[in-house]
């Protein structure tokens, strides 16, 4: 779509119609290498920032219909956070109270999100098993029980989950897609964006192949692999708002073609690559979604296939965690990227050549040529394996322009100061610091030897890379 298309050109009633209708975007940096296509449907662009906000709504009108919840009523529910937004956000309109429980592993933002849309957040321990009076679900079944005029949102046994996305994400796909889509992933919290999403698109084209990703440590999609008859047992992990450690009665797993599992560290990782590469700021959830499906596309490598990758939720509410270095450093999630000086010397292209160097009785003229023939600015004057000095070109250029005699004299009479040597473990912000105008260089030594030289515009052009 060009950039300056109008949109929006309707002026909306309420909030809750701008809900829906999130773009497909095709990626690129990150399926560098990829032939097969891959797209984004970027729910983060709802409203409250999350794909729970086509469900808030629905579950509300679906108890108003009932009779169960009436005016002045209190919603109550437990949820990872993205749900209660969603549900918060269409009770401000509609006037009603919200009280969530939710799990003690899931961000702070999550919880200041949903108090500043005015709901009370219960916050409960993570680490018990599904039928504990702790559990953030069992405890909200019992506050809808115990408060006057309050309903049980239910988003994991409530149908009106499924059928939102029935009614809205699938239709919006094969409209999006103009049918073509042939592969869509997704995950499962509650499961009602794979089975409504995946039940509309089968149901428009048979071939279409639904595939859902699973946190390490969730029982989802071992429980698909064994068609139920396996019992796996559920671990901690991470990413919020995915995986379970039971099924939902909204999870309807005769949709999926395909369950596939993937690691923290490689959703998390993906979720930030798709920020600094794709400009696409998303949470965890959507990252573990989306290497599943970069996974998927390199394995099908069809340049006519259409694979819909979906991005749950906005990145926003992960700053203190994923988006965070040291905690992703503290639970071993993110790869050290502090880079050694042996490492950086590997990175050139003249490390595998050795070091281009001149004795102390080189002539200056000989020196000069050898730094025309490798494109250098400046060598290392070298005793044996001792450094005993430097020349640089702009230094013997202008000494030899002042007085030509200086061509025919040994390096030693022109040289200045050696490289500091360093040694290849040493990492290089640390030597950074070392290299200034009178300082051009260092030398790297491992082992005993020294393997090469690393100059200013090498570290420069190392840390304009980070």
């Amino acid at each position: 779509m060009p950039p300056n298309t109008p949109r929006n050109l309707a002026i909306y009633d309420s909030v809750l119609e701008t809900i829906g209708w999130t773009p497909l975007i095709r990626l690129h940096r990150v399926t560098t290498g990829i032939r097969t296509p891959v797209y984004a449907k970027a729910d983060f662009f709802n409203p409250g920032g999350s794909v729970k906000d086509r469900i808030g709504l629905p579950i509300i009108e679906a108890a108003e219909r009932s009779g169960a919840l009436k005016p002045g009523g209190t919603i109550v529910e437990g949820t990872s956070g993205n749900t209660g937004v969603g549900l918060a956000l269409a009770a401000a309109i509609k006037g009603y109270k919200c009280i969530f429980t939710m799990p003690d592993k899931m961000s702070q933002e999550k919880v200041r999100l949903m108090k500043a849309f005015g709901a009370e957040v219960i916050v409960t321990p993570t680490a018990v098993p599904p039928d504990h009076p702790d559990h953030y679900v069992v405890m909200a079944k019992r506050i809808a029980k115990e408060t006057p005029n309050a309903v049980l949102a239910g988003q994991f046994e409530n149908m009106a989950n499924p059928q939102a996305h029935y009614d809205t994400t699938g239709p919006e796909l094969w409209a999006q897609s103009e049918g073509r889509i042939t592969h869509f992933v997704g995950a499962a919290g509650t499961g009602g964006t794979l089975s409504g999403t995946g039940r509309f698109l089968k149901e428009r084209n048979p071939a279409v192949r639904i595939v859902g990703a699973d946190p390490q440590g969730s029982i989802l999609a071992e429980t698909w692999r064994t068609k139920g008859q396996g019992h796996p047992a559920s671990a901690p992990y991470k990413v919020e708002g995915i995986g379970q450690d039971c099924v939902p009665k909204t999870l309807d797993m005769s949709v999926l073609d395909d369950f596939r599992t993937v690691s923290d560290k490689d959703a998390l990782n993906t979720a930030r690559r798709f920020t600094r590469e794709e400009g696409l700021f998303i949470g965890g959830s959507a990252g573990l979604i989306a290497h599943a499906a970069l996974e998927l596309a390199r394995e099908l490598d069809d340049p006519h296939a259409f694979v819909v990758t979906f991005l749950c939720d906005t990145g926003e509410r992960y700053l203190s965690k994923m988006y965070n270095d040291e905690w992703m450093r503290e639970n071993q999630l993110l790869d050290d990227d502090r880079v050694t000086m042996g490492q950086l010397l590997g990175r050139k292209r003249a490390g595998a050549q050795g070091i281009v160097s001149v004795a102390p009785a080189t002539p200056v003229r000989q020196a000069l040529r050898l730094m025309t023939t490798h494109d250098l600015s400046q060598l290392p004057v070298m005793d044996g394996e001792a450094c005993v000095g430097s020349v640089t070109e702009t230094q013997l250029t202008t000494r030899a322009l002042d007085d030509a005699k200086v061509l025919d004299e040994p390096v030693r009479t022109v040289m200045d100061a050696p490289y500091p040597v360093v040694g290849g473990t040493e990492r290089v912000e640390a030597i950074a610091k070392l290299l200034s105008k009178t300082n051009r260089a260092v030398l790297v030594k491992s082992n005993g030897h020294i393997d090469g030289i690393v100059t200013r515009s090498d570290v420069l052009q190392y840390l304009m890379a980070r």
